[in-house]
Formats: structure tokens, sequence, C-alpha cells
């Protein structure tokens, strides 16, 4: 398919250099193989082969670093900036369906699985000390603020394109999106976290991506409305 449309798929990690991504990619990799606590500027930094000081200089403390790591692996989710006068029901299905497909592509990956199991470990271990001060952002709050938020702003922007172009209807982008979201997710992201081979759950993705999206067109379609 030929995509005359500005790419979202690294929209997150514009402004950011091919070696600044591969030493985010390390502190990813070193985070599943070593747990949150693996993840110091000292370890990263033996990790990437790169000094602290670049580390500070790029991304400011840890809670900056944990912030551009959780970035760099949402902006794998790809999206694309249509021009709304241009799109077709086609088309739209056609971006929604990699949307999906890539969505359930990095939830099933060993870093995202890593990611999300130490942000409950995170917050049930303060739970059961009684914390429930703010203080410094934790796990879950990152990956909630720049993970499945910013996927979701930039999945927004495509339905947004779909409702200009007279394709959607809804009131509201975001709750369209949570729709969206669930369709494609069901429970397949609560079974992969609870243990289940992602291998084997993978093999259903291009279809279940699919249903998801005819799913969600049946709700929010114009035409679909129309025929109703």
């Amino acid at each position: 398919m030929q995509i005359a449309q500005k790419s979202a798929g690294t929209g997150e990690r514009a402004g950011l250099t091919d070696r600044q991504n591969a030493v985010l990619e390390s502190a990813l990799n070193l985070l599943v193989e070593g747990g949150e606590k693996a993840v110091t500027t000292a370890g990263v930094a033996r990790a990437a082969n790169c000094s602290k000081e670049s580390l500070y200089k790029w991304f400011g403390d840890r809670d900056g670093l944990l912030s551009a790591m959780i970035s760099y692996q949402a902006g794998k989710v790809r999206t694309v900036e249509v021009d709304a006068e241009a799109l077709t029901v086609d088309g739209l299905r056609r971006h929604l369906a990699a949307f999906a497909h890539d969505l359930l592509d990095v939830l099933s990956g060993d870093v995202s699985l890593a990611l999300n199991r130490l942000a409950i470990g995170q917050t049930v271990g303060k739970t059961n000390r009684g914390g429930t001060g703010r203080g410094a952002p934790t796990l879950g709050r990152l990956l909630e603020e720049r993970g499945r938020r910013q996927i979701g702003r930039r999945a927004a922007m495509l339905l947004e394109a779909g409702r200009k172009a007279g394709l959607l209807s809804f009131d509201d982008a975001d709750a369209a999106y949570g729709t969206l979201y669930g369709l494609i997710v069901t429970d397949a992201h609560l079974r992969m976290l609870l243990g289940e081979d992602p291998k084997e759950l993978k093999k259903e993705f291009a279809g279940r991506a699919e249903r998801a999206v005819t799913s969600f067109l049946a709700l929010y379609g114009v035409e679909a409305m129309a025929d109703a």
C-alpha cells in the first residue's frame, strides 16, 4: 500500500538521534534482563557503551530516562497523519488494522510485558507498605502518561481524520479510542501478563486485528449507521 501521508510510527522519537535511540533500546533490554533496579545511569552507560554525562545531557535524571524509554517503546506502535480529504473507507480500515496489529505486537513483546509487570509489582508493594503520597512519578504513572495516553493521542488523530472525512461518527475521540483499544486487546494482555505464552497468541493477531476493526466500524462507521 502506498502511504503518502506523514508516518507517526516513530513520531514520539522525533528529535532523537540513532545513537540516542540505540541507548534507549539497550536500557529496555537491561530492564527485561535485570528488572527496574538494573536501570541505573551507570548500568545503562555500561550496557550502551556511553558516558553517564551523555545520559544526563540527553535524558536528565533517572525518571527522565525511564520516561524516554517508555516513550520510545510506545513509538513502536505506528500511526499515520492522514489527509481527511483523501481518506477512503478502505484506507481507514487499512490504517486501523495496521495500528491494531502493531499495538498487539508491542504489548506482547518482552519489553512491554516486563514494564507492566514491574509497574504492577511496584504498585502492590507501595500499597502493602501503606504508601499514599504522589512523590516522584511511579513506573505505572509513567506507563499511563507516556505509554497508553501517548499512543491514544496519536490514534485519536486518525479517528478525527475519519470523522472529518465523513467516515466515522462519534462525540468524543478519546472515548472512541477507548472502545477501539478494548476491541483490539480484549483479555489478551492480561493473559500474557499472567504467563500465557505470547507466541501462541501471536498466531491469531492478524485475525484479531481485522475483527476488532470490523466491530469498531460497525459501531462508529457512518456507512454502517446508514445501513442500520
